[in-house]
């Protein structure tokens, strides 16, 4: 018996776990499936914003985008960044409000259910900053949330293409600055470009 089958019998009967990892071939290891930059620039007008309000919508975002397996059973993490703006033009005054954001997302725990499902704990955290027509800083919504997605895996639990979102609970709330909380976007933009 050769020294690695040896120390593989000696495992199995006394239950190490460190040695387990040579009979086993280790903890797999994390595999890279995507890493995308993205540029999303473009602008467009929706004659129905907020019900009746003809608006230009210039958006300018940079996405980063990472997926890769991690963890014994291969499972997917997602982890995404944003920075950008969204600036929202009411053509008939031609008074501007703009979105600036620094958003992070990034899946902290994937566990697989056995059942069809995965349940994914993730975590935002970020600040959009919002202004108005003269550059003057409006709002401030900033902080750190977590949410707990229950995911139907389509009997693919290590391939995310044919995943569908079933549920998703908030399990912590916001950490940090919340100005537009009880806010109407539409009412504050009608009024901040009339």
């Amino acid at each position: 018996m050769n020294a690695r089958k040896l120390l593989c019998a000696i495992v199995s009967t006394a239950g190490l776990v460190v040695a387990s990892l040579v009979c086993t071939g280790g903890p797999a290891a994390a595999a890279l499936i995507e890493h995308q930059h993205v540029e999303d620039v473009r602008s467009f007008v929706d004659g129905k914003f907020c019900g009746d309000l003809r608006v230009r919508i210039d958006i300018d975002v940079r996405i980063h985008l990472l997926v890769k397996t991690q963890g014994p059973d291969g499972l997917v993490y997602f982890l995404e960044s944003l920075r950008g703006t969204t600036e929202f033009t009411n053509l008939a005054t031609g008074k501007s409000f703009t979105n600036f954001l620094r958003i992070v997302n990034k899946d902290l725990k994937v566990t697989d259910n056995g059942d069809g499902t995965l349940t994914v704990l993730t975590t935002t955290n970020g600040v959009v900053k919002n202004y108005g027509p003269d550059g003057e800083l409006l709002f401030i919504d900033s902080g750190t949330f977590r949410v707990e997605l229950l995911i139907d895996h389509g009997g693919t639990p290590t391939d995310p293409d044919d995943d569908e979102i079933l549920s998703e609970t908030v399990v912590k709330t916001s950490t940090g600055r919340s100005d537009t909380e009880g806010h109407d976007f539409c009412e504050d933009f009608r009024l901040i470009t009339s």
